[in-house]
């Protein structure tokens, strides 16, 4: 936590930012160790150039804040006062460049700061934070390699409760308990099954339809661990599925794999999402790959980067993020096998290991 406060304060004058106040509760986790989800109070962490970084919390978190965070000041406030008036108060002088997340402030948050913490000019702090993330640590791969465990573990275990006439649905609820028996913090998105011709709907949501012989089953599910998301899907067949649907799978499973043969440090976002779409097209399915190959994977389920065609970012040691692509057909229904990966200086590590060859249940 000290190294990222000392990234922060080089960063301030880098790039001559008077103030930095970062107020994404999952920011303030990863720069001081502190984790809350204040609802509607205001959490921040102020920084100023040439004074001690101050944590502001609510008061009822003011213990815990002071328990586990990495910033030794911490100021309090209760739910009658502004906190705005009360960060005024810690700033000393003028404020020239305020660096705030531009996508984590509100319109009226906006205003609240232009009122009480007026600078001359305002500066987005997105990228210097997502530059940090972008580059995960040894301690934050081992905790993402729990999270991804973990998950795998619920998926083996939810396979044992599959039975034909059983409602998507239902799978969700006995998948979400068994990951919260299983010890994760919670789902990291809301969990998906989707069977038979449903599986044709990327981001379908999980109802009432039955588990019938023949069908495609897709799993699309993730946990958070340890404070870090994890990310996998697998598409099953129940009983004895058609050519058609055959071919999909091992079309999709050829892309996948393909995709991550491309993965190292060096090569473009966008060249790993190629490798994969060409597979796809040289099937005929193109038109059938309706996403982008994948995404981020960290704090958030999803972040930066976003792996699609047109990327042309530079793959860097440390960055993680999945590997998802799909072929779906309406009518016939579709497959989506996705893996979470992890850049290496040499080139890539598989986080996930859950089997992916073509496996028939029941």
């Amino acid at each position: 936590m000290n190294e990222r406060l000392d990234q922060l304060t080089q960063a301030m004058s880098i790039n001559n930012w008077d103030v930095l106040l970062i107020t994404d509760p999952k920011h303030v986790y990863y720069v001081t160790g502190f984790a809350s989800d204040p609802h509607e109070r205001f959490l921040g962490l102020l920084m100023q150039r040439g004074e001690e970084p101050k944590l502001i919390v609510p008061a009822l978190d003011g213990d815990a804040a002071a328990a586990a965070s990495s910033v030794s000041s911490i100021v309090t406030h209760q739910d009658t006062d502004n906190p705005y008036e009360l960060l005024r108060k810690q700033i000393n002088g003028s404020i020239g460049t305020l660096a705030v997340e531009k996508e984590q402030l509100t319109v009226s948050r906006y205003e609240q700061l232009q009122q009480f913490l007026p600078a001359r000019s305002y500066i987005d702090a997105g990228q210097v934070l997502r530059d940090m993330r972008v580059r995960k640590s040894e301690s934050e791969i081992t905790i993402m390699k729990q999270a991804v465990a973990l998950v795998e573990d619920v998926l083996a275990q939810g396979l044992k409760q599959v039975k034909i006439g059983m409602q998507e649905i239902e799978l969700v609820a006995e998948l979400e308990y068994l990951m919260k028996k299983l010890g994760a913090d919670a789902p990291s998105f809301d969990t998906m099954v989707l069977t038979g011709t449903n599986t044709a709907l990327p981001h379908g949501v999980p109802g009432s339809r039955k588990i019938a012989e023949g069908d495609l089953l897709m799993f699309d599910m993730g946990v958070y661990a340890g404070g870090y998301a994890s990310d996998i899907t697998r598409t099953f067949a129940v009983g004895q599925i058609s050519k058609e649907q055959e071919r999909i799978y091992n079309t999709v499973l050829e892309a996948n794999e393909a995709a991550i043969r491309a993965v190292k440090p060096g090569v473009t976002y966008g060249s790993i999402d190629k490798a994969a779409r060409s597979v796809i097209e040289e099937a005929g399915y193109g038109p059938a790959f309706l996403h982008r190959l994948g995404h981020g994977l960290g704090l958030d389920v999803h972040e930066y980067p976003s792996i699609h065609g047109l990327n042309e970012d530079l793959l860097t040691s440390g960055a993680v993020f999945t590997i998802e692509p799909g072929i779906y057909v309406p009518g016939v229904g579709g497959v989506r096998i996705e893996d979470d990966v992890y850049v290496t200086d040499n080139g890539v590590e598989v986080l996930t290991s859950f089997p992916k060859q073509l496996t028939v249940l029941g």
